[in-house]
């Protein structure tokens, strides 16, 4: 097996728990929405984000507003929704509303693997590039800025669809200097950790409290950990 250079990892239930997204982070856009419509509809600040909706949908505060809570209910990972909600949630880090719960062991081990082993660590969320840098921005530790550690951040709009082997393949071709056997990456998402193998990367499904149950197939196809500690120096 080839030595890791770059450890890519994916965000909610790999970094942080699910609930966070869902029990936190979702409820405060929908309670930011209507304000901040009201307060920024005609404002240059807000264009590009309304304008990213469908016609049908950003003709009107309501409208827009009516579209993102039936998106949001589906939880439905579409980019112009990601990039409303990234919006929307600056507001919350910034103020120290929002922070972003990290499992214990993944700023020791991020650090570590940095420190240690040199490798580079990316980031790879449905999540938009700006939500990502937001969350590694304002996290539960110490420091609570991580970004310095992290060499690069990939979503569905610049990378692709999580669950496509096309998508860390683009990834990978970003790095040449990396062959892409060279990557590890890690993730609670079966569908994701397969893509990843597809592609030629090595990847482990992350168990982590409050996620999906993995079945007894996915056990035995894939390298399964529950805490970052268990992968070690690389």
């Amino acid at each position: 097996m080839a030595p890791i250079k770059v450890v890519l990892l994916d965000i909610e239930g790999t970094v942080c728990p699910i609930s966070f997204v869902k029990d936190v982070l979702f409820p405060y856009a929908l309670e930011a929405l209507p304000g901040t419509l009201k307060a920024k509809w005609d404002s240059p600040e807000f264009a590009p984000y309304r304008a990213a909706f469908p016609a049908e949908h950003a003709g009107s505060q309501e409208s827009l507003a009516a579209h993102v809570r039936d998106l949001m209910s589906k939880d439905l990972k579409i980019s112009y929704l990601k990039s409303l909600q990234g919006y929307l949630w600056e507001t919350g880090y910034r103020n120290g509303e929002l922070k972003a719960p990290l499992f214990p062991d993944v700023a020791p081990q991020l650090a570590r693997w940095r420190e240690h082993g040199g490798a580079k660590v990316m980031i790879y969320s449905s999540g938009s590039v700006p939500a990502q840098k937001l969350l590694f921005g304002h996290t539960n530790g110490e420091p609570s800025d991580i970004l310095p550690w992290l060499s690069d951040f990939f979503d569905t709009v610049n990378a692709g669809p999580k669950q496509e082997k096309a998508s860390y393949e683009k990834i990978a071709a970003k790095h040449q200097e990396y062959p892409i056997g060279e990557w590890l990456f890690l993730s609670d998402n079966v569908k994701e950790v397969e893509a990843a193998k597809q592609a030629g990367m090595q990847s482990y499904i992350v168990d982590r409290p409050g996620n999906a149950e993995l079945s007894e197939e996915a056990r035995e196809q894939h390298r399964v950990v529950k805490s970052f500690e268990e992968i070690g120096d690389l």
